[in-house]
C-alpha cells in the first residue's frame, strides 16, 4: 500500500483521469473530493462490498435455477 501525506487542499493524481483532492480535516475525519471518468464506479468500502454480495448472491440464485 502507498501511503502519502496531503493537506486540505492538497490532491493525488492516480494514472487514469483520477483525481482524490483533501477537502477538509476535521478531528479523526477526512473529506475526500474525486473526480474520476464516468466509466469509473466510486464507492466507499462498505457499499462495494455489499454491492459485491448482492452480486454473488444473484449469481448464486441464477445458478440454483439452471
Amino acid at each position: 500500500m502507498l501511503v502519502l501525506t496531503r493537506r486540505a487542499g492538497e490532491t493525488i493524481v492516480i494514472e487514469g483521469g483520477i483525481r482524490v483532492t483533501v477537502v477538509s480535516v476535521q478531528g479523526d475525519r477526512v473529506r475526500l473530493g474525486i473526480t474520476a471518468p464516468d466509466s469509473v464506479r466510486v464507492d466507499r468500502e462498505e457499499i462495494h462490498q455489499r454491492r459485491a454480495g448482492a452480486a454473488e448472491r444473484m449469481s448464486q440464485t441464477v445458478a440454483a435455477h439452471a
